[in-house]
């Protein structure tokens, strides 16, 4: 290295940074390698300037310390990202409620709600699997509020069907035939936790992945309160 760096700052293998202190280093090599060759065969009478060199040399110092602050901003994303992974930990086991459509069925159930507003006059509810396919439809509550639906995974053939992710969708009509909107909510269990370009996300059922900022709610899973004799 150029100046004293302490090995604090040294880049992460694989980072952006790290990168830029190989190919810093190569400049640096090959900048010495000539600089020596040119010092052996430079005419006596007229020797080298040495302010061009050692500018030269200031230059690369200024890049090295630009790349270790660098570095040391890559090492606090990190510290960052894995801070906040540790605070999600809490959410794995526990349910949570999030804004979506994707719907996880986990052990043969799945729990969503919508949030039906005033004025509907009819509405249904459809449930498609992973390869847009209907699988499942019933009338819809029309009364103004929350209302929730557990479903037990059976599809309209009166098979129970696969766990996995499928999609609801829940439409409702006014009184003159127009759509209108209705907000679905969806309930699953965190089994995971992670960071993607600084954003946490969390792993529900076998493929979902929402980022946190769609939770709505968390609490505790039901538990079987019938082992008491």
């Amino acid at each position: 290295m150029i100046l004293g760096s302490s090995t604090d700052s040294t880049p992460i293998d694989g980072t952006a940074s790290a990168e830029a202190s190989a190919k810093l280093e190569d400049d640096l090599n090959r900048f010495l390698n000539i600089l020596v060759t040119q010092l052996q065969n430079q005419d006596p009478l007229d020797p080298l300037d040495a302010n061009e060199f050692t500018s030269q040399l200031v230059q690369f110092a200024s890049v090295e310390q630009q790349i270790y602050q660098n570095s040391n901003l890559e090492k606090m994303l990190n510290l960052q990202e894995t801070s906040q992974i540790s605070e999600m930990v809490d959410f794995i086991g526990n349910r949570v409620e999030f804004f979506g459509q994707k719907l996880p069925l986990e052990n043969g159930v799945g729990e969503f709600s919508y949030v039906m507003p005033a004025g509907v006059r009819e509405a249904t509810v459809n449930i498609a699997n992973s390869n847009g396919i209907n699988v499942f439809f019933a009338d819809a509550d029309t009364n103004q509020g929350k209302h929730t639906i557990n479903w037990d995974g059976v599809g309209k053939n009166g098979q129970q069907l696969p766990d996995g992710e499928y999609t609801v969708l829940v439409s409702g009509k006014d009184a003159h035939g127009n759509m209108v909107q209705v907000e679905h909510l969806m309930t699953g269990t965190v089994n995971g936790a992670g960071v993607d370009d600084g954003v946490v996300k969390l792993f529900i059922g076998a493929s979902l992945i929402i980022e946190q900022d769609k939770i709505l709610s968390v609490h505790k899973p039901n538990t079987d309160a019938s082992n008491d004799n």
